[in-house]
């Protein structure tokens, strides 16, 4: 009989071992818990979670950290995802077209070409050719830690791009990688484009190629101005050799240039010398902090003046200074800088009308050029310059700037070294006549008030005598003289007073509001400034002198009227008219400047054949000569200077052209003469429309019984001129005409905003430009009103002039007192 246990059925978990059923089946149920009635208890160590309220009001537009974080991580997804798309698409292209670039096209107004500066010149050589302490200069200029980062600096591309979009600059890589490859791979337009292709070309390149591979690529496709790309070609520009045979310094200079190309080449640009040689300093400096230079090395390394510069023959003659003084212009607008422009591809159409052109150029042979003899050693330093302007639109219609480009590469048009003499005056008196200025006997400075012209008279202040005692030409003696004559003459002591008297802050502020610019050196406000320190260009005195053609309204000069590529047009600032100074004293000025023409320095300019207004003016120690003078059509401007050919100092004119001294009446206002006929030639004559106010015709104190030796040279003035002067300044101020205007804190000078017209003052309201004369003291009273007394009463000793003493080597000089007005006197001693 089988013994096989019983079968049960039902769940077997509730069997007992070996299947037996317990003994008591309620033991194994669960014991009902009260808090629980319908169900078992949460598992032990779990509590049960309240529920979370809903999201209300404005806190439901903040999200929250699941969203902020998936936010992040999908943004960093997108940026890993297209960094590897980018790198995956983007390849290494083939060379730019900057490796063989296009020419740029310098045309006339009339569409006329006048130049083509397309010859590349360029010449690669290996790494190995170029000597270590050249390559390590180029690192200390441009990126000192090149051999040992990567390929981008994320922090400056971040930057560049960011600025770029957000139209706040223009900024290129900051690395050699980065910037090799805008050279040589893509281009040096300035887009968030062109910045992601270089990035990832970068990162690619320095994966592929060495670091040297990359330097050698990067200093065979820089630019360094004088149209040479690549190091050897540099060399050979800028001092006649093969880059194995160039010393430190040298290379360091040339290392500096990657900077600023043209701007520092000290040769064409010697007023940026200064900025040069922090630059030069600045990578040598570099050198020895890496250890590439030792401090031995450095201190005993002087700066290396670069040979002159040899340009293609495609730029003869003025074609090279034509397109030189462009280049300049288009890169200080911010319209293409050189950089760019090298690249080729421009059409430039100039303000340059063909026919003043050749006319310049004619008149210069004519007067200067023909007159030279290679007989006399004073003949080989002659240099001469000119510009000429169009006093309705401001526009250059004619430039000169040197013999040829080829044999004198500095423009003499343009440069900013040379002083312009007593071509400066004029903006004396337009200061004067704009801000209704006085003389220290508070008599109003007109044409016809008189000063005392004697030779090295000390200029007088409200406080007493200054220290500046300038001398006139040939140290003449003129006495009592009226601001016309001593216009006519050019008499410093005159002149100096007269700037003492405005103010010489306002005469600053006068001339650079007509035109001359504010950074101009030695533009200085002190009474020196009359006499014509300041070293102004010829573009910038025929900007101010077309100016006062303009009756006071300017318009800033230009030389371009359109620039393209790619049958493209590219935006050109825009050119605001204002006014500078009151017609009145615009047209007073030009009053006075005709008479300069007519009987003064400058008659030679009458040739011209046209009612004319102008200036002469002498550099100190005759270094330059200049005449500036205008018609109502056209402002123009002519220098002759003295240069030695060799080391480019400076040089007296004497015996220049055959004649003992050159001055701004001889050859500089005959070629004004000869070019201002031939431009005008076939035109209306035009006369000039002025609206001018001479002023009351004063008595001349010699002959009327003048003043004590203690008093200046203008007679007291009695009761009917202090009327006459306040009526005049009545008219003036209720005329709708102003003077220099408000004061431009950006420009350091007196300005009008002007592109319409005039804006007349309120009434009753003071003058705008009327400055206030500093009291003199209470023991020295001005402008008391004097009856005049016929002569048969007065006094013996006021019926003439004081008798000088036996041992007054001048007569009329007053000794030189200490100065108290704080001002700098120095300044130069001759017109």
């Amino acid at each position: 009989m089988s013994q096989e246990p019983p079968q049960h059925s039902g769940d077997p978990g509730q069997q007992g071992p070996e299947g037996w059923a317990p003994r008591d089946p309620s033991a194994t149920a669960p014991a009902a818990d009260a808090e629980h009635p319908d169900g078992a208890p949460e598992p032990k160590g779990r509590t049960k979670r309240s529920k979370r309220p809903k999201r209300t009001g404005w806190r439901r537009a903040i999200p929250t950290w699941r969203m902020t974080l998936a936010a992040v991580v999908l943004l960093a997804l997108l940026l890993v995802g297209g960094f590897i798309a980018g790198y995956q698409l983007i390849d290494i292209p083939a060379a730019n077209a900057a490796a063989t670039a296009q020419s740029n096209v310098y045309l006339y107004k009339d569409g006329t070409v006048i130049a083509r500066d397309g010859e590349i010149n360029r010449e690669n050589i290996p790494l190995r050719r170029i000597p270590r302490p050249i390559q390590h200069a180029v690192l200390a200029a441009e990126d000192r830690d090149f051999y040992s980062e990567d390929a981008i600096d994320i922090k400056a591309t971040i930057r560049a791009g960011w600025n770029t979009a957000t139209g706040k600059g223009r900024q290129g890589g900051s690395t050699i990688t980065q910037q090799y490859v805008k050279n040589y791979y893509l281009g040096q337009e300035q887009t968030l484009v062109r910045k992601a292709k270089e990035l990832f070309i970068s990162i690619k390149l320095d994966r592929e190629q060495s670091k040297d591979e990359i330097l050698e690529g990067y200093l065979n496709t820089s630019y360094f101005g004088r149209n040479a790309y690549g190091i050897q070609a540099a060399s050979h520009a800028y001092y006649g050799k093969d880059v194995e045979d160039l010393d430190t310094g040298e290379g360091a200079y040339l290392a500096s240039l990657l900077n600023a190309p043209s701007s520092y080449d000290v040769v064409a640009h010697p007023q940026n010398k200064k900025a040069v040689l922090a630059r030069w300093n600045y990578v040598l400096d570099g050198m020895v902090e890496h250890h590439w230079l030792t401090d031995t090395q450095r201190k005993t390394m002087t700066f290396p003046v670069p040979d002159k510069a040899k340009p293609a023959t495609a730029l003869s003659g003025q074609r090279g200074y034509i397109v030189n003084a462009v280049e300049d212009y288009l890169a200080a607008n911010d319209i293409v800088d050189e950089k760019t422009l090298a690249t080729g591809g421009y059409r430039i159409t100039t303000t340059l009308q063909k026919k003043n052109q050749d006319a310049l150029v004619e008149a210069v042979e004519e007067n200067v050029l023909s007159k030279t003899s290679d007989d006399r050693d004073a003949d080989r330093i002659v240099r001469a310059g000119g510009t000429s302007i169009d006093p309705s639109n401001g526009h250059v219609v004619a430039l000169y700037g040197g013999i040829d480009y080829t044999q004198q590469f500095v423009n003499n048009a343009t440069r900013r070294d040379y002083q312009v003499g007593s071509t400066f005056k004029p903006f004396v008196l337009a200061s004067a006549l704009a801000n209704g200025s006085t003389t220290q006997k508070d008599k109003p400075i007109t044409p016809n008030t008189h000063y005392n012209g004697d030779n090295e008279r000390t200029v007088q202040a409200a406080t007493g005598p200054t220290d500046y005692s300038p001398a006139n030409e040939d140290d003449v003696d003129y006495g009592s003289i009226t601001v016309r004559e001593a216009t006519d003459k050019s008499v410093n002591a005159v002149y100096a007073q007269m700037a003492q008297d405005v103010g010489p802050e306002e005469v600053k502020n006068t001339a650079i509001s007509l035109g001359i610019p504010a950074n101009t050196p030695d533009l200085t406000a002190s009474p020196s400034i009359a006499l014509g320190p300041a070293t102004a260009s010829t573009v910038d005195m025929a900007s101010a002198y077309a100016t006062l053609a303009d009756h006071g309204r300017h318009r800033p000069w230009t030389l371009v009227t359109k620039v393209s590529k790619n049958a493209e047009d590219i935006e050109i600032p825009a050119r605001t008219t204002r006014r500078a100074i009151s017609r009145e004293a615009a047209d007073t000025t030009t009053s006075v400047l005709r008479s300069v023409v007519d009987g003064g320095t400058g008659t030679a300019a009458g040739a011209a054949g046209r009612p004319a207004a102008g200036k002469t003016g002498t550099a100190e120690e005759d270094k330059a000569a200049w005449f500036a003078g205008y018609t109502p059509d056209l402002a123009t401007v002519i220098t002759v200077m003295g240069q030695d050919p060799k080391t480019g100092v400076q040089k007296p004119l004497y015996g220049a052209l055959g004649l003992g001294r050159m001055n701004g009446g001889g050859p500089p206002a005959q070629t004004w003469a000869s070019y201002t006929r031939a431009a005008l030639e076939g035109t209306p004559v035009k006369a000039f429309d002025l609206h001018a106010d001479e002023g009351p015709e004063e008595p001349d104190p010699d002959e009327s019984g003048g003043t004590d030796e203690d008093d200046d040279t203008e007679e007291a003035e009695n009761t009917d001129g202090r009327r006459d002067r306040e009526e005049r300044r009545e008219r003036r101020d209720g005329s709708g005409e102003r003077g220099t205007g408000e004061f431009d804190e950006d420009q350091g000078s007196s300005r009008t905003p002007d592109t319409t017209g005039d804006t007349p003052p309120v009434p009753g309201a003071p003058h705008p430009s009327r400055t206030t004369k500093p009291a003199k003291p209470a023991d020295t009273p001005r402008g008391a009103p004097r009856v005049q007394q016929p002569a048969t009463l007065r006094p013996a000793h006021e019926a003439r002039r004081a008798e000088p003493r036996p041992d007054d080597e001048h007569p009329g000089r007053r000794e030189p007192g200490n100065s108290e007005s704080g001002q700098d006197h120095q300044g130069p001693g001759r017109p």
